[in-house]
């Protein structure tokens, strides 16, 4: 089979399941090499069950004494049922539509059974639990699991079949890079790093195909940057942008002061618009250090100057919440401004009129998602691009927007924390400005690491905040419940809540599976105090601006990256009210008390993912992602920093040797391959 054959030429793989792993982006055999898993599972030792574990995934020694039961459920579902005894605790095993589990069921024999242990009306339960025999359990237990990403329908066996299917019936080619940089680095080959990564004979093995992999995403990230800026042209700034007095007159009317760094960046971007050249400024600023405000003073000297500025949102949400608040502040200013809006969800007819809006003003305020880029969107006068969350556009999207215009000014904003160093290598001839200083007004939000212990005090918190009439955040790492991850989940701890606070709060579900117009429903209720709780996952990470949100709650914290955690954090704080941040630690390790205590000791995400470095070793790169901002499926910019700066010199000094890289067919071909399969974002 080539690698470019349908996934369904896989033995085994039906229509059925060639639908499911199409919705996951895998539609070919490559696909699914490069499908790597999420995290790696380790088997537990056999316990004793016991209430500390409860809602944990544990591995019980246990024997039945008599055969299963089988019989149908209410809804017609076939039910097996039996007790398992692990020497004198009871644990009732159930297991839906597998009744041929019966069969290999043996009163009075010894099994081991894995799965998440429960407590319901005094007794200890499994849900679905894989069984195993003693020596086949001392078996597994010696391995390392891949854990993939699903989606209902699909298991994680079927996946790893299928992932051994398409390495025995077709070849990946050993090498992709250099000769002297493989040798240089005295790296394991592409095919056996890839291999490893699914199939890992000991961690040793698999962190050490860990490195060739993302090392090898950053080259070839940076290699197509630096191709990139080699072909890119200086265009002369045709546009007659100056500072208005009206942006003057409005920045007085504001209830609150530029901070210094606000201050400092407008000025270059201001610098920028008047020069003689064409410029691209990335602008990088904590969460809720102000960076729109700095966005909107800019693009009003352009638009005061007679041109369009557009400002690309990675959510309808946020898109938005653009929308109405630069409404507001042309209103407040007393211009008579077009302010326009294009998202995904609008009907043709509204978009039509939006297109005709900006046709018929040469200055206006463009704002919106990707429908900006769709075809039909044409905007003949734009003299400035900013995208906002940069990191969730793709480089051709961001090009997309700019050749709407005439070689625009581009602006890219983020609030992920990179170090200065790893930034200018990430986006390459871009100038960087930085916006450290959070507003005078911002209160510091207070934080505190809890275990579950707790949990009942931080639900009267909870409690407490929202009959202050404030709203709350709880995060979960996932959607539904998960029998190889333990975590919680979105889905079913919304019941538990309601069930918990009796029906008393109104409370809402987000999460990214749910549809665009679903989503942008539920954050308009929270935005609007019809919920007061939101159970989501990190979907609100980048969100609509709530300053009602006081309590963020993140279940399962120990999960994340410090990274992460910071941007969940910074939802919350944007009013004027004290804000708090519970993160709720179920890990049993030192080290993840070590990690989340980082977070009490500053509100500066750069100092938190420095801090983060420092404790972090290679044992900790699975399981955890520190950042998710570039999407790579293997490299994070924080944890393999190291590797980043190793290829950015080993671009350089290929470059350098071979500008066109003419000398090098083979690299250049690869390199399209990969643009084409990679899932990177900048």
């Amino acid at each position: 089979m080539e690698l470019l054959s349908s996934v369904d030429s896989i033995k085994g793989i039906g229509e059925k399941t060639t639908k499911l792993l199409n919705k996951l982006g895998v539609y070919t055999i490559e696909d699914i090499l490069l499908f790597f898993p999420r995290t790696y599972l380790v088997y537990p030792k056999p316990q004793l069950p016991d209430r500390d574990s409860v809602d944990s995934l544990v591995s019980i020694t246990a024997r039945i004494k008599t055969s299963p039961k089988a019989f149908k459920s209410r809804s017609r579902m076939d039910v097996l049922s039996a007790t398992a005894y692990a020497e004198d605790v009871a644990v009732d095993l159930v297991w839906f539509n597998s009744n041929y589990i019966r069969a290999s069921l043996e009163p009075g024999k010894i099994y081991i059974f894995y799965g998440r242990l429960t407590f319901d009306n005094g007794r200890y339960k499994m849900s679905q639990p894989v069984i195993f025999t003693p020596d086949k359990y001392q078996e597994v237990r010696k391995q390392i699991q891949p854990i993939y990403h699903l989606t209902k329908g699909l298991s994680n066996n079927l996946v790893l079949k299928s992932v051994k299917a398409a390495f025995e019936n077709c070849k990946l080619p050993e090498y992709r890079l250099p000769e002297d940089i493989e040798n240089k680095n005295d790296f394991m080959s592409y095919r056996d790093a890839v291999y490893t990564y699914h199939f890992p004979e000991n961690y040793d093995a698999l962190l050490k195909a860990r490195k060739r992999l993302a090392y090898e995403e950053m080259f070839f990230f940076i290699l197509n940057s630096r191709l990139q800026e080699k072909e890119s042209v200086s265009y002369e700034n045709i546009f007659k942008i100056t500072h208005h007095s009206e942006t003057d007159e409005f920045r007085k009317h504001l209830q609150f002061d530029l901070t210094k760094d606000q201050d400092k960046v407008l000025a270059d971007v201001i610098s920028d618009l008047s020069g003689k050249f064409v410029t691209q400024r990335l602008i990088q600023g904590d969460v809720g250090s102000g960076k729109t405000i700095v966005a909107f003073l800019a693009m009003l000297d352009v638009v005061l100057s007679g041109y369009q500025a557009a400002i690309m949102a990675p959510t309808e949400v946020l898109a938005k919440q653009h929308f109405e608040g630069f409404q507001k502040w042309v209103k407040d200013a007393g211009l008579d401004i077009p302010v326009v809006l294009f998202t995904g969800s609008m009907k043709a007819s509204e978009k039509k009129a939006a297109q005709k809006t900006v046709d018929e003003n040469k200055s206006c305020f463009i704002i919106g998602t990707h429908a900006l880029i769709s075809d039909g969107r044409n905007f003949d006068n734009l003299a400035l691009v900013i995208t906002d969350e940069q990191h969730r556009f793709g480089v051709q999207q961001r090009d997309k927007l700019s050749s709407k215009g005439e070689h625009p000014h581009i602006i890219v904003m983020s609030a992920t924390p990179i170090p200065r160093t790893l930034a200018m290598i990430l986006y390459g001839n871009m100038h960087v400005s930085m916006i450290k200083e959070l507003p005078a007004n911002r209160l510091p939000i207070k934080t505190c690491v809890i275990k579950e212990g707790m949990r009942n005090s931080a639900y009267k918190f909870v409690s407490d905040e929202i009959e202050k009439g404030h709203q709350v955040y709880i995060i979960c790492p996932l959607v539904e419940a998960s029998e190889t991850t333990e975590a919680q989940n979105v889905m079913d701890y919304s019941k538990k809540l309601e069930k918990y606070f009796d029906g008393k709060y109104a409370i809402g579900v987000l999460h990214g599976k749910m549809k665009p117009a679903e989503k942008n429903k539920v954050m308009d209720d929270f935005a609007n105090q019809n919920i007061q709780i939101l159970v989501s996952t990190t979907v609100v990470e980048v969100g609509v601006n709530v300053p009602n949100s006081t309590v963020m709650m993140i279940e399962n914290a120990n999960r994340f990256g410090l990274a992460a955690l910071h941007q969940l954090r910074g939802r919350v704080g944007r009013g004027s009210a004290q804000s708090y941040c519970v993160l709720m630690n179920s890990g049993k390790d030192d080290k993840d008390s070590d990690r989340l205590n980082i977070m009490l000791k500053s509100n500066d995400g750069f100092f938190i993912a420095r801090e983060d470095l420092k404790l972090r070793g290679p044992g900790d790169m699975f399981g955890v992602r520190q950042s998710g901002e570039f999407s790579f499926k293997v490299a994070d910019i924080y944890q393999d920093a190291d590797e980043l700066e190793l290829a950015s010199k080993d671009v350089d000094e290929l470059i350098k040797a071979d500008p066109t890289l003419e000398n090098h067919p083979q690299l250049k071909s690869t390199l399209n391959s990969f643009l084409t399969n990679q899932f990177y974002v900048l």
